[in-house]
C-alpha cells in the first residue's frame, strides 16, 4: 500500500504484521499521511533508498534484521526523519538502544493511530495523554508473561532466565494482573 498526495507528510510504516500494519496504514492515511507499508526491515531500506520519508514507525521485533537495527539504517540515508520505534515486547534495554539509534520515541502496543500521530509529530507526552502510563507492577507482570510465553510456559527455565527462584516466580504468576 503507497498513498501520495500532494503536500501530505510521507510515512514509512513498518510490521511483520500485515493485519496492524494495513490498519494503522489507513488509519494514519485517512488523518492525512501519505503511507507506504513495509513488512520487514530489509524491504524499507530498499524503500528508503528510492524514496524520502519525513516520518516513520518501526516495529522492533521482526523477522531478519531488527528495527532497533533499521531506526540507524534510515537515520544514515536521512538524518532528519522523525523515527518512532514500537514493540509489544517493550523493555527498557530496547527502549534505551531505540533511542540510542536515533528514534525520537518508543511505544508498546497496543498503539492506536492517534497515538501514533502525536508522537510522530512530537506533540509534548503530558499533552497527548500519556500519563496514564502503566505501573511498575503492570510492566513486571506482562513482562514476565512474556518470559513464560517464550519458554513455552516452562515456570523452571522462565525462572532461569529470569535468574529468580522457581517459587518466587510462581507466586507472582499465580497472582492477577495489575490493573494499571
Amino acid at each position: 500500500m503507497s498513498s501520495e498526495a500532494a503536500g501530505d507528510p510521507t510515512l514509512l510504516i513498518v510490521d511483520d504484521d500485515a493485519t496492524f500494519r494495513t490498519a494503522l496504514g489507513q488509519a494514519l492515511g485517512k488523518s492525512g499521511f501519505a503511507v507506504s507499508l513495509a513488512e520487514s526491515a530489509e524491504e524499507a531500506a530498499a524503500m528508503a533508498r528510492g524514496h524520502v520519508f519525513e516520518y516513520a514507525l518501526v516495529d522492533v521485533r521482526m523477522p531478519g534484521q531488527s528495527g532497533i537495527d533499521l531506526v540507524g539504517t534510515l537515520r544514515s540515508m536521512d538524518d532528519g526523519i522523525r523515527i518512532v520505534v514500537f514493540t509489544g515486547y517493550g523493555t527498557i534495554a530496547n527502549a534505551v538502544a531505540a533511542i540510542r539509534a536515533g528514534a525520537v520515541d518508543y511505544l508498546t502496543k497496543p498503539v492506536d493511530a492517534a497515538r501514533c500521530a502525536r508522537s510522530l509529530l512530537g506533540v509534548d507526552p503530558a499533552a497527548r495523554g500519556d500519563e496514564d502510563l502503566p505501573s511498575l507492577e503492570r510492566v513486571e507482570w506482562e513482562y514476565l508473561q512474556r518470559v513464560l510465553a517464550d519458554c513455552e510456559g516452562n515456570i523452571s527455565e522462565a525462572a532461569r532466565k529470569l535468574r529468580m527462584h522457581r517459587r518466587s516466580l510462581q507466586r507472582k504468576l499465580s497472582r492477577l494482573p495489575p490493573r494499571s
